[in-house]
């Protein structure tokens, strides 16, 4: 199966678990406005409630299982769900990932492994539910997404990054094992997106934590969503501006590590006097989940304090004849 270019999304079978909040709720509504069938998943089933009736509202059919994404089980009964509803499933969408600020000695094991798990070990778990029907049906979309943080590091998120890198391999090599039975596998890697996963965000820092800008519109996730499963590709990135980080990432490691811990200090983490809090890493708080998380509007105000701490990165490395040689040669070494 090449996506779902022959028909369009009409009448497609569409699961997205994480719903509730978000990209997935973006996404819901991106693929119920094109006429999908949607079935929809995440721990608030409350939520889950709402995004049905908003789906609906644009036409589409739209079912709600309530699904924790870390239980196997509860994700082999969640597909078994949507193929009795609807007789198959043309396209599954991994939304779901729990985020956590502060070092790793500062942040509680049991909320380190629950990221992970949600964020990678959850991918799993869809993966191996939704791959018999795929296989029964002669094929189908597995969309995952990632992060940019699949590709590039900062301070103070390790779980998140860890599962992201994770998730990337992962997504790779199935892709490698399950293409010539007309499943593929593709990942979307979005860059800093309006969304309330920092609001949800566990923090153990003691200070306030907000999005690295630019901070972009989870609409641009969930369109780049839709036009994957329609032609699938491997990857696609969302977020033109900080996808310049990866290639930096990995022609200028020593340039970057010390430019984004400056980035990190100066624009995520502001003001104090914060309770050390778990978020939403074990419970849902349906009270807060929604598309947006209301970060854009300050962006005009800390883009361009962004550019401070990489400007006098830059600068330092210019000012150093053995750095100037090792960028040179690094750099050199990538054509």
């Amino acid at each position: 199966m090449g996506g779902l270019a022959g028909t369009g999304s009409i009448g497609a079978v569409v699961v997205i678990i994480g719903a509730s909040s978000g990209i997935g709720r973006a996404t819901a509504h991106a693929f119920a406005r094109r006429g999908a069938r949607l079935v929809l998943a995440a721990r608030s089933e409350v939520s889950l409630t709402e995004v049905v009736a908003e789906c609906r509202r644009h036409g589409a059919q739209a079912i709600a299982v309530p699904t924790d994404v870390t239980d196997e089980a509860a994700v082999a009964d969640l597909a078994a769900a949507a193929v009795a509803r609807f007789g198959r499933i043309d396209v599954w969408v991994g939304t779901a990932s729990a985020f956590s600020y502060g070092t790793l000695e500062r942040t509680p094991s049991d909320v380190f492994r629950q990221v992970v798990e949600t964020t990678f070990f959850g991918q799993v778990n869809g993966a191996r539910a939704v791959l018999p029907h795929f296989r029964r049906q002669g094929g189908g979309v597995l969309v995952m997404v990632g992060s940019v943080y699949s590709k590039i590091t900062t301070p103070y998120v390790s779980p998140y990054v860890a599962g992201k890198h994770a998730l990337l391999g992962f997504a790779e090599a199935l892709g490698q094992e399950v293409r010539r039975d007309g499943i593929r596998v593709c990942c979307v890697l979005p860059a800093t997106i309006d969304t309330p996963i920092y609001q949800h965000a566990a923090n153990f820092t003691l200070r306030r934590v907000h999005p690295l800008p630019p901070v972009a519109s989870p609409h641009r996730v969930a369109r780049a969503i839709v036009r994957i499963a329609l032609r699938p590709r491997r990857q696609v990135v969302v977020g033109q501006i900080q996808r310049v980080f990866i290639p930096l990432h990995a022609a200028a490691p020593g340039l970057y590590h010390r430019g984004v811990t400056a980035v990190m200090n100066v624009l995520a983490l502001r003001g104090g006097g914060i309770a050390a809090s778990s978020g939403t890493v074990f419970e849902p708080q349906p009270d807060t989940n929604r598309v947006t998380g209301g970060w854009r509007q300050r962006r005009w105000i800390i883009l361009p304090v962004a550019l401070v701490p990489a400007a006098v990165a830059v600068r330092r490395l210019r000012g150093s004849p053995t750095h100037e040689k090792r960028w040179g040669h690094d750099v050199a070494s990538t054509r």
